[in-house]
Order: structure tokens, then sequence, then C-alpha cells
């Protein structure tokens, strides 16, 4: 397989195949073989990032859902946020979320500050 940029879904779909066939054969990643399998799968991989990309999630349904995850009701972020009405308000979408309460949620919830700042 000549290695080069993929340009179009044609030259992606049979590296895709081509990287199948080899993942099948198994070959150990620091060798010549191996080393070729990773150049194909940045190569891959940056086709995708250009055709595939997938967009940012919506902060608030990930604040949701975290919360969500962790058993946390509205009345359980009021000592981060503030009033009762003020969490509420940010969760409906009627206050944006400030830089400081980006920085809270992301320490306390875990979620990435590039989910929150988008």
């Amino acid at each position: 397989m000549d290695l080069q940029i993929i340009k179009t879904e044609n030259q992606y779909q049979n590296l895709l195949n081509w990287v199948d066939a080899q993942f099948d054969i198994g070959y150990a990643p620091d060798t010549a073989e191996g080393e070729k399998l990773q150049i194909a799968l940045l190569l891959i991989k940056q086709y995708e990032d250009a055709h595939y990309a997938i967009p940012m999630p919506n902060a608030l349904a990930v604040v949701k859902l975290k919360m969500e995850e962790n058993g946390l009701q509205n009345k359980d972020l009021v000592s981060w946020l503030g009033s009762k009405g003020y969490v509420s308000a940010i969760l409906s979408g009627k206050k944006p979320l400030t830089i400081n309460i980006a920085k809270q949620l992301h320490q306390k919830l875990g979620i990435p500050a590039a989910v929150l700042l988008a």
C-alpha cells in the first residue's frame, strides 16, 4: 500500500479496508509494517477530522446529564453557584454560563472546560 494524503471517499474506504486487513495480521507496533499501519491510522484520522467532525455537545445538556449521573438536583448546586432561582435560571438557559460558573461546574462535575465554554 502506497500511503498518501486521503483526498477522496474512495481512497478513504480503500485505506480503511487495508488497515482492517493489517490488524488481522497483527503486526507489532515497532516493526516497519507496524509503523506503516500507524501512519495509515494518522491519515485516516486527519481525513475523518476534516470530513466527519463531531459537533461540541450543548453545555447545559452535559451539565444536566452529569447531574443525573451523580444523583444531583438543582438544590445541590446552590452552594456552588448561588440561589435556587439563579441555579434554575442557569439550567433553563435564561442566564448565561459565566466563566466563574463554568469553572465551578468543571471542578465539581468534571465537565471539560471546552464543552462549557463552547
